[in-house]
């Protein structure tokens, strides 16, 4: 009787174990920066991509070791408002940068965004169809308590479209 009653606590303990990382990876983001593309490359694919569409880049700067990263990369994309100006307006591309293990590409990177890094991350830096830096964002001023605010990052989007910086009313 009592090794029954030990297996079913056993049993009871190993299931709520199970659940509680089951719930726990499922709240951890995705990882978006991929490590392996030289992100000079990306930032010119993305430039080009836009001048045919017809948009401007969005580069979130940072990596998957930032938890804020992909904290903003999971927000976004979630947010079906926030997710259908991006996609009407922008090429957005994730820009992998570790300040600790930047190199030699990493400077050329903070170089060529006019040294984003400065501000923090993920830093977003706003490129028009040219490759032209128009915007940087300190992601921090879009937080609030744990994530981000809702009306701040629409805010950001909204004054960043290419019809917003061209003065075209919509």
């Amino acid at each position: 009787m009592i090794k029954r009653i030990f297996c079913i606590v056993m049993l009871a303990v190993t299931l709520l174990a199970v659940n509680a990382v089951a719930q726990e990876q499922s709240a951890t983001p995705k990882k978006v920066y991929n490590e392996q593309i030289n992100p000079l490359e990306q930032i010119d694919q993305a430039i080009a991509q836009a001048q045919a569409e017809g948009k401007y880049v969005i580069c979130q700067v940072g990596g998957n070791w930032c938890p804020w990263c992909l904290k903003f990369a999971d927000y976004i994309t979630n947010d079906s408002t926030i997710n259908s100006i991006i996609e009407q307006n922008f090429v957005y591309i994730h820009v992998n940068y570790h300040p600790r293990k930047a190199g030699e590409m990493g400077k050329a990177l903070m170089k060529r965004l006019n040294n984003a890094g400065r501000f923090g991350f993920p830093v977003l830096v706003v490129l028009d169809e040219q490759g032209e830096i128009i915007h940087i964002q300190d992601s921090g001023y879009l937080e609030q308590d744990k994530s981000y605010d809702q009306k701040k990052v629409l805010s950001f989007f909204k004054n960043w479209t290419p019809a917003a910086v061209k003065g075209i009313k919509q």
